[in-house]
């Protein structure tokens, strides 16, 4: 009899302990469920085109397009336009107004071509000065240019003509302090 008590005692106990381990192994994980959301979708760019293009307006574009993506969207340019002065391959953001300057000629500019016209950061038109062509009094003009300075961009560039509005740091005289100043209105011609 006592045999019998001690199998049915490891028996029950056996029993117990299976049952728990059941409990502990199927009991659900704590934690926060995860929403899964689909991934967003990127809405258009809609840029405004003008200036010295077939068919100035507002566009709507690809993510991810370019300034020459939109001045395509606008027709391409003009005969008169000047998309040297303009960075084709900057990246559009939404709401960007994207300004192509056009060539006008002046009489009394003392510029070979005429005049580029550009657009400053608060959104005036400007001329811009062509390094490679402009006469002393014209580059006197731009902030922080004396005659001494002018004479040395002169002579710089009977050497070496500008193919970057960057290389005017290579004058002496001109550093980048000087350049962040005078950059808006440069140009190397087209």
């Amino acid at each position: 009899m006592f045999v019998k008590l001690r199998d049915l005692f490891i028996g029950v106990l056996f029993g117990l302990l299976s049952a728990g381990l059941i409990l502990l192994v199927s009991r659900p994980r704590e934690g926060r469920a995860v929403l899964l959301r689909p991934p967003p979708t990127l809405s258009p760019l809609v840029v405004n085109v003008d200036g010295a293009v077939r068919s100035p307006g507002v566009y709507t574009l690809p993510v991810n397009s370019r300034v020459g993506d939109a001045v395509e969207m606008a027709g391409g340019f003009t005969e008169d336009a000047s998309p040297g002065s303009v960075n084709l391959a900057a990246r559009l953001e939404d709401g960007s107004h994207v300004y192509i300057p056009q060539v006008r000629s002046e009489s009394g500019s003392g510029l070979e071509g005429g005049t580029v016209l550009g657009i400053s950061p608060e959104g005036e038109i400007i001329p811009l000065v062509n390094i490679n062509q402009a006469p002393l009094d014209v580059l006197v003009s731009l902030p922080g240019i004396g005659p001494v300075t002018a004479e040395k961009i002169i002579s710089y560039r009977e050497e070496h003509l500008f193919s970057r509005v960057e290389e005017i740091q290579k004058v002496p005289g001109i550093g980048p302090a000087t350049f962040e100043n005078i950059k808006i209105y440069l140009t190397v011609g087209e």
